[in-house]
């Protein structure tokens, strides 16, 4: 998980996000779409490196906004450009992030029931915060290795909430290779769905992947 170091502003939904008078309380550098009276919200969390804006989470935001009119908050996460298994580190930063984000979403918005989505190494939050509010997790090209807390292999085996597993068997091959070994995991709580052709950022195949999504967010409501 890696994040993009400067501070701007989003012209969104709702005005100017992450500076806004009307969403002053946002966490920094963040990209909400507001969902109105709807009680549901979904934290985006993006990968390694990137920006709330950026591939993968641009299009989940978007989507299931404009699909089911729930909040989006993409938040900024804290993080150095430097090799992957380093950014271990910086995790707990990224955790008080999420945490900022749920306060803003319960507090200062109303919402109810909220799901975190997570790319690549998106998933360590909630196996070391199980009592966190959240209602489920949406994981996108999330990859095993790198012990604790990188490896999502085992981070989503510590994790009791419903869960969908969202991968493409294009690219490097590695999410197909990473999937497949969480496959003994599908149940009825732990759905896996495979978007053909895809790579790790879903590159000409962001249709499917937000398809997935919010067909997953439509059983849970």
């Amino acid at each position: 998980m890696g994040w993009l170091v400067g501070a701007f502003c989003l012209a969104l939904v709702g005005g100017c996000v992450g500076g806004s008078e009307a969403y002053r309380d946002a966490p920094d550098r963040s990209a909400y779409l507001d969902g109105g009276d709807s009680k549901v919200g979904v934290i985006l969390l993006h990968g390694r490196g990137h920006h709330p804006t950026w591939k993968v989470v641009d299009p989940l935001r978007r989507g299931i906004h404009r699909e089911l009119g729930y909040h989006t908050l993409s938040l900024q996460m804290p993080a150095a450009n430097k090799p992957w298994r380093e950014y271990a580190a910086d995790f707990p930063r990224a955790y008080e992030e999420i945490e900022a984000g749920i306060a803003f979403l319960r507090e200062k918005r109303n919402v109810e029931t909220i799901y975190l989505m997570g790319h690549s190494m998106g998933s360590a939050y909630l196996a070391r915060h199980p009592d966190a509010p959240v209602a489920g997790f949406i994981g996108v090209g999330v990859r095993n290795r790198g012990g604790p807390p990188l490896d999502s292999n085992a981070n989503l085996r510590m994790i009791s909430l419903p869960v969908v597993d969202i991968y493409g068997d294009g690219g490097d091959g590695v999410d197909l290779q990473d999937a497949r070994a969480r496959s003994d995991m599908v149940s009825d709580r732990y759905k896996q769905v495979l978007i053909p052709g895809a790579n790790h950022t879903f590159d000409r195949h962001e249709r499917p992947m937000v398809q997935a999504a919010v067909a997953w967010l439509s059983e849970r409501q």
